[in-house]
This record gives structure tokens, C-alpha cells and sequence, in this order.
């Protein structure tokens, strides 16, 4: 019995030693290896080591990319074959070892341990990185990129060309991709590693800035210019603003005087005030109108038309551009006239007028665009050369009660609304009838004979200075 005990125990003593002998070396084994069911990032690694996963998990991030994103916004995508960039998991996995190997392993053997790691740095090419870097568009143009500060003359006026600010530096621009792709960071603005930098002014930049603070103090003081035309609003681009400047010779600059100031062009400013009233004034000139007998007939500006006072202002801008007039306070501004019309604008006969159809001998008024009143009228005598005159006239006086005498006639009436000279609108008691072809043989002496209840109720309704169009 005594020999079967001790056979026993030197045989459990044996196989006690045995085991943790077999525990001892799998536990130095594991300490370099991973140890069985392992799994990181879905990679199976037990027997691995460090080096051996590590390339294995390099293997399943191959898809993913680096987004550069400069300043203006554009984004440049670094493959991870740009540069060899390669995910380095060493440090993670060696931690890893530390904490989950060794004498620890028998706990895997209950179940799998599927764990997740992130790289602890990327490792690149540098060589190639910084030749990737190189050929990116928006770095190439640095390289290709003017220094110093321009003055630029544009279709919409000054421009200030700042080539002296925000400058990428290159070298720091490489150094900050690369520190950010080595920290595994995917989107990369490399605004946010302070690579872009303002380059010091030189004397003649100086020079320029100064020029630029006077253009802008001017272009300003031009906007706040408004003219009120009536009907609309005329403003002072910066085009326009510019273009009151005299300029360098080529027109890139403008020029200065002898105190180093910008100069206001006295031609350019004549050239626009003339160039407003060519736009607005009317007086003389001929226009189209859409009579309500549904014709287009051309009519004559005679007392009647638009008419700026072109030397006013000349005089009133060249003070406001150079500092001597007050400008927003007194804005908008009315420009002078030499005849104005009862209506301001492109159209100066505007929505209320009074219109007289000497062939269909018909008289609309029209107030705010709508027709208030029509009638049949008796115009001037054809037959005997006294016909009507033609032409825009407009209402320059409002009369009751008085004779109307001419050599061979004095004619009392109750409303006298003259137009031209002695042409005008009134009533006419001794008619009994209007309208028709009566003009051509008993018209009038040149009036608008009108039915005295229709006369009554003009004379209320129109103003003088109505515009009044005549035309057969």
C-alpha cells in the first residue's frame, strides 16, 4: 500500500510539475505572442506577435483617405498609396500584451476575446508625402504667387490686389499634414495649423494702402449720392465713382496731385451729368404715345417737356464729390431743372394727363392712369386753316368767367384752361352739337370746344401743369 501512496503522489507531484511547467512556458510563450482566441478588429491573432498584427491590421484600413482642405475651401484627398501611409498599431498591441497575456491567457480558453484597438500613429514616406504635397494645385499656385500690393482697375471700379496677405508657408504647411496624418487625423484644414502668414509691406505697398483708404473714403461718399428722378432712383455705382477719377496713365492707378491726393476728373464728371439729361430731358423732342383709339402716334414736345439744368448740376456734383457740399444729409437730391414737367421720370407725362384725338375729336382725361372722363369736342377749323396745333402741351392757367376776343370774334365762357398761347380748353354754350366732321368746316378758331357740363367737371378735376396731348 505504502508503494501504490508514493506512486501516486510522486505521480500527482510529477504531473503538478508538469502542468506548471506547461503553464510557466505558455506563459513566457504569450508574452511575445497573442494568446489563443484572440481577436482585435476582427483579425484573428492568437500565435501572432505584435509585428505580425500589426501588419494584418494595416491590411484592413487600406480604405480609408486623408481630406486637406485649404483656405479657400478646396479639398485634396492623400490616398493612403500617396505616401505608403500605413496605420502603426504597435504600441496599442504591446499594451494590449501587457494587460491580456501572460499568465492571464486561460481565461480566453472559456471564450473568444474579441477586443477593438485604434492606431497609435501613422507611418509614411515622407519622401513621397512631401512630393504628393508639392504637386497639389493649390500649393503650386503659391509657388507661382505675386508678392507685394496692387491697385487694380475693374469693370465695377478699384480693386485691391493684397498679394503680401495669407501666404501659405510651405514648410510648415508639410510639417502640419504630416503631424496630423501621423495622429491619424482624416480631415486636415491646414488653415488650423497657422500655415498662412501676411508678408511685410514695402514703402510702395505702403504707398498704395494709402491710395486704396482714399478710394474707399470716396467710393463711399459717392453711394450715399441719390437723385431722385421722380419716378426713379438714380444711385453712383463704384463703377461710376471710379470713373470720376482722374487716373495714371494706362488707367491702372489713379493719379494724385502734388499733396498725394486723388483728383476728381472735372471732364468725367460733365460727361455724366450730360449723359443723365440726355437720359431725362424731353423738352424738343418727340415721343411715342399710345392713343385710346388703340394707335401708336409720335407727338411733339412744344410748351411741354423735361429739361435738366445741366450746369447746376455740374456745379451742385463737383462740390459733393470733392468734399464742399454736404451730401447723405441732403440726400436724396432733386437736380435743377430748366423746364420741368408735371410728372418726373422716363416718362414724364406720367398716369394723369389730359389727351385730345383731333381726328376721332374725342378728349380723354386719364387721373392715376385710369380714364375719369370722356367726351366729343370741336377743335380748330381745318377748312379755314385754323386747325388745332399738334403737340404735348400742359395746363398753364385755370380761368372763370371771361371773354375770349379775337379779330373777328369775342366769346364769353365759364371755364378757360389755356395750353398754348392763346389755344386752350373751354366750354362753347352756343354749340349744340360735338363731335363728328364738324372741325373740318365749322370748327373752331384753334380752342378745344367742349360741352359745358363735361368743362365743369374738368376744370375740378385736372391741375395746372397737366400734361395735355394733342395729336390727330
Amino acid at each position: 500500500m505504502r508503494k501504490i501512496f508514493r506512486f501516486v503522489v510522486f505521480f500527482l507531484l510529477g504531473g503538478l510539475a508538469l502542468g506548471t511547467g506547461l503553464f510557466f512556458a505558455l506563459a513566457m510563450y504569450y508574452r511575445n505572442s497573442f494568446p489563443v482566441n484572440t481577436w482585435i478588429n476582427g483579425v484573428y491573432c492568437t500565435g501572432r506577435t505584435v509585428e505580425e498584427v500589426n501588419e494584418e491590421l494595416g491590411k484592413a484600413q487600406e480604405d480609408i483617405s486623408f481630406c486637406l482642405v485649404d483656405a479657400e475651401g478646396g479639398s485634396w484627398d492623400i490616398p493612403l498609396s500617396a505616401a505608403d501611409i500605413r496605420p502603426d498599431y504597435t504600441a496599442e498591441l504591446k499594451k494590449y500584451l501587457k494587460q491580456n497575456a501572460s499568465f492571464y491567457w486561460l481565461k480566453n480558453l472559456e471564450e473568444p476575446v474579441s477586443s477593438q484597438l485604434l492606431p497609435g500613429k501613422y507611418a509614411m514616406d515622407e519622401g513621397k508625402l512631401r512630393e504628393y504635397f508639392e504637386a497639389l494645385p493649390f500649393v503650386m499656385a503659391e509657388g507661382e504667387r505675386e508678392e507685394g500690393v496692387h491697385i487694380r482697375r475693374t469693370g465695377d471700379g478699384y480693386d485691391l490686389q493684397d498679394d503680401n496677405s495669407g501666404h501659405l508657408n510651405r514648410e510648415k504647411a508639410y510639417l502640419y499634414l504630416k503631424e496630423c496624418i501621423s495622429r491619424g487625423q482624416t480631415d486636415i484644414k491646414i488653415e488650423e495649423g497657422g500655415c498662412y502668414e501676411d508678408l511685410p509691406d514695402s514703402a510702395e505697398d505702403k504707398r498704395q494702402r494709402r491710395i486704396w483708404a482714399q478710394i474707399c473714403e470716396f467710393t463711399d461718399r459717392c453711394s450715399r449720392i441719390r437723385y431722385d428722378m421722380g419716378a426713379e432712383t438714380v444711385e453712383i455705382s463704384p463703377g461710376t465713382a471710379a470713373s470720376f477719377l482722374e487716373a495714371e496713365p494706362g488707367g491702372g492707378c489713379p493719379a494724385l496731385d502734388s499733396a498725394g491726393l486723388i483728383t476728381v476728373s472735372e471732364t468725367a464728371v460733365r460727361e455724366w451729368v450730360e449723359n443723365l439729361a440726355s437720359q431725362y430731358d424731353t423738352w424738343g423732342t418727340e415721343r411715342e404715345f399710345e392713343a385710346t383709339r388703340g394707335e401708336t402716334v409720335t407727338v411733339k414736345y412744344v410748351t411741354y417737356g423735361t429739361q435738366l439744368d445741366a450746369e447746376a448740376e455740374y456745379a451742385y456734383l463737383m462740390g459733393t464729390l470733392t468734399g464742399g457740399q454736404e451730401s447723405a444729409e441732403t440726400m436724396p437730391h432733386i437736380p435743377a431743372y430748366i423746364h420741368e414737367g408735371y410728372a418726373r421720370g422716363l416718362d414724364d407725362i406720367g398716369d394723369t394727363y389730359i389727351e385730345i384725338d383731333m381726328t376721332e375729336q374725342r378728349m380723354y382725361y386719364y387721373a392715376d392712369g385710369e380714364l375719369t372722363l370722356e367726351t366729343d369736342v370741336v377743335t380748330g377749323n381745318t377748312g379755314r386753316r385754323m386747325g388745332t396745333p399738334q403737340g404735348i402741351n400742359f395746363v398753364y392757367a385755370k380761368q372763370r368767367n371771361r371773354t375770349l376776343r379775337g379779330a373777328d370774334y369775342a366769346s364769353f365762357v365759364k371755364y378757360w384752361m389755356p395750353v398754348k398761347g392763346n389755344v386752350g380748353i373751354h366750354d362753347a354754350s352756343w354749340r349744340s352739337k360735338f363731335g363728328g366732321q364738324i372741325y373740318k368746316s365749322n370748327g373752331s378758331h384753334g380752342c378745344i370746344n367742349t360741352p359745358s357740363d363735361v368743362m365743369s367737371q374738368l376744370y375740378e378735376l385736372a391741375e395746372v401743369g397737366t400734361p395735355v396731348i394733342m395729336f390727330y
